[in-house]
């Protein structure tokens, strides 16, 4: 089946005992067992839930991978897959990755002995330079968060495996429909599902999908002993926002396109950010995804326009998320990156004259308006 007539289709025929088109929410924490020494499958909900089973089977099977694991954030999702590593371990990431990755890492994982080089994964000869003997992985945004830089997957996951290193990669941006890591050649695929997969900015979730029989074991046991699992009310309402993820991208595409078009031509804006507007990422994008994504950032031209920016729009929301149905802009200086040190925000490209702007689906024409007069009170 295509995509979109999977993502349809989750949960579907799974309860037989009922025939629901919608697959119940299972609030039940624990199972009896028919005897001693007897399961039904389900013992304890952290370990296995079945509205939660029907959700992590669909992204596995949407991300063509062996087995998917459903977190409780993006973060935890993260933090999970970092359990794979231990002390002593070094690994490379991408350059101007999300703030919240960059804290878990500099103020969680240091004191744990995990080391970490931030590289400009287009560049694979940087990428060797980093390479250390302890380097054990490989963690790329592809599009990084918020410079919309495109990582050639096939040439990164390739030199990883060849290395003996697990290649992960954050697909959060770009979701099974438009993009399939691990048809490239990577381990294992994260995703925000609180962004596109939810799609309306009402639930918190994260999501792994791993590939190989051993691999997915080694998640699974964390996954249960770690325990940030996601509950199974929010495993529904993320299966219902995945049904409509294709038919909702199209339109984030779209408006996505139409905006950046319309910044590129202000006189105010200094730079626009958007994979199929640079010829190597464009390139790149087109070898390994269906499209270019709903997401842009642009830099104005002057620091001091950016408050006044901000409190001029109506249509568009000044907020930190990312995905949702409604456009939404933000400020990754003091929101998404606030963690990271100016110095080093600045050295990547994360200046404080750049925003980021979640093209959402409503009518193009009315955002590029509200863009548009909030631009002309600036100057």
């Amino acid at each position: 089946m295509h995509t979109e007539t999977k993502l349809v289709q989750i949960g579907k025929n799974r309860d037989l005992g009922t025939g629901a088109i919608s697959f119940p929410v299972y609030h039940s924490t624990a199972y009896a067992h028919p005897a001693l020494g007897e399961s039904t499958g389900y013992d304890y909900t952290r370990t296995g839930n079945p509205t939660r089973e029907i959700l992590e089977q669909a992204i596995a099977d949407l991300e063509q991978g062996d087995a998917g694991f459903a977190c409780s954030s993006g973060m935890a999702a993260i933090q999970t897959v970092m359990g794979l590593f231990a002390s002593g371990d070094h690994l490379i990431v991408s350059l101007d990755l999300y703030g919240g990755t960059y804290r878990l890492f500099e103020k969680v994982l240091a004191h744990y002995g995990i080391t970490v080089s931030y590289v400009d994964l287009r560049d694979l000869e940087a990428v060797k330079k980093a390479a250390r003997s302890q380097t054990r992985g490989v963690l790329a945004e592809s599009p990084t968060n918020p410079l919309l830089r495109v990582t050639d997957l096939w040439e990164i996951c390739r030199f990883a495996r060849e290395q003996g290193w697990l290649s992960i990669v954050d697909n959060t941006f770009m979701t099974p429909y438009l993009q399939k890591p691990l048809e490239c050649g990577a381990d294992i695929v994260i995703h925000s599902a609180t962004k596109y997969l939810g799609g309306h900015n009402d639930v918190l979730a994260g999501l792994i999908v791993t590939k190989g029989k051993e691999l997915s074991q080694r998640v699974s046991f964390l996954h249960n002993s770690i325990g940030a699992v996601l509950g199974p009310q929010d495993c529904w309402l993320l299966m219902r926002g995945m049904k409509t993820l294709a038919i909702r991208l199209e339109k984030h595409q779209e408006n996505a396109m139409g905006l950046a078009q319309f910044l590129l031509t202000h006189p105010g804006v200094e730079e626009v950010f958007y994979p199929a507007f640079h010829d190597h990422d464009r390139k790149v994008q087109e070898k390994q995804a269906f499209g270019y994504g709903g997401m842009l950032s642009f830099k104005l031209k002057e620091e001091q326009w950016i408050p006044k920016l901000l409190t001029s729009l109506q249509l568009i929301s000044f907020a930190e998320s990312l995905g949702g149905v409604e456009t939404l802009i933000t400020y990754p200086a003091t929101q998404t990156h606030g963690d990271i040190p100016e110095s080093v925000r600045h050295q990547v490209g994360v200046c404080d004259r750049l925003l980021r702007l979640s093209a959402g689906i409503e009518h193009l024409d009315d955002i590029i308006e509200d863009l548009a007069k909030a631009l002309d009170k600036i100057r």
